[in-house]
């Protein structure tokens, strides 16, 4: 996924393409899960996920597996309290931001 964004496209995939940030699919699932916009609107989706995604600590897996193994049950928790924390709050930066933009017009 990260290091596929330089590849040619009749290049074939390999193994780096398996890299990629462990709260990915946890912020885009949550905001899935919580946000019915964000099921609605994928320009919403996009502009959230991303919004979150920059205020959480990168991880970088090439296997979910490999990271949810060495964690520990509090460090879940942690982690899942912070994607939860991250996306509310990225939904209502977005939101405000278009509000703000919506006035200027």
């Amino acid at each position: 996924m990260l290091l596929s964004i330089g590849r040619k496209r009749y290049q074939p995939e390999s193994e780096r393409d398996s890299i990629h940030n462990y709260y990915e699919q946890m912020v885009i699932d949550q905001l899935l899960r919580s946000h019915k916009r964000a099921v609605e609107d994928g320009e919403f989706l996009a502009d959230a996920a991303c919004v979150a995604l920059n205020r959480l600590p990168s991880r970088y897996v090439r296997h979910d597996v490999d990271m949810s193994f060495f964690l520990t049950p509090d460090e879940i928790e942690d982690m899942v309290n912070s994607v939860v924390k991250a996306v509310n709050d990225a939904v209502e930066y977005v939101e405000s931001r278009e509000e703000n933009n919506s006035e200027d017009v």
